[in-house]
């Protein structure tokens, strides 16, 4: 914001022979101040005053959110919870379907699982992107901890593409039309897509997060 200052002086015009003198102008005791080693007095007497800042202070940019915000970071809070338990439970059915199709015909009912699992997963990683992805956007403004936030999203998201790819894997690990290679290739994303997610999952947990 800039200040303008309005200053005006009144001469007063007197005839040529009766000129006023100056009135005295009151001159206070100079106070010297002190020097410093290397610091002229001339410097020392025309530096503004010690302690005195002429520069405002820089005002933190202020971040408004939507009435949303705060909800959305709750149900993605709630929804990470899940991450977690879904992915051990994934895993152990996971690895336990690989074992049974390198022998034989595995149980219905283990295939079943292992597919209603990856569901839940999926729409467990679609609330969060969604919420998280729409929060990031809301605060892309806010500069303390944006690198740390754009990292986990980032790694979310690219955990998001992985365990997308491992879904088109699904025919070439099945038992009856798939290969061994096929069901190693579609583990191996597996397994990769959830390191990446636990990685940006666990970079937010409050012992280690830098966001704040």
């Amino acid at each position: 914001m800039f200040l303008t200052f309005a200053l005006v002086s009144a001469l007063a015009v007197s005839p040529a022979d009766t000129v006023p003198e100056p009135a005295p102008v009151a001159v206070g005791p100079i106070v010297p101040r002190p020097v410093g080693i290397g610091t002229s007095v001339a410097a020392a007497v025309d530096a503004p005053p010690i302690g005195d800042d002429t520069t405002p202070p820089r005002r933190r940019k202020a971040v408004q959110v939507s009435d949303g915000y705060a909800l959305r970071l709750q149900i993605h809070y709630l929804a990470s919870y899940a991450t977690i338990p879904i992915f051990a439970a994934q895993a152990i059915v996971g690895e336990r379907l690989y074992n049974e199709e390198l022998v034989g015909p595995p149980s219905h009912g283990l295939k079943t699982t292992h597919d209603a699992i990856a569901v839940a997963l999926g729409g467990l990683f679609a609330v969060n992107t969604v919420t998280g992805a729409w929060n990031w956007w809301e605060t892309r403004d806010q500069e303390k901890g944006r690198a740390w936030r754009t990292v986990h999203s980032a790694l979310m998201l690219i955990a998001d593409g992985g365990f997308a790819y491992t879904a088109t894997l699904g025919s070439g690990a099945n038992y009856n039309h798939g290969t061994i290679d096929g069901r190693t290739l579609h583990k191996n994303w597996a397994i990769g897509s959830a390191s990446v997610a636990l990685a940006s999952y666990i970079m937010m947990w409050k012992p280690i997060r830098g966001d704040k």
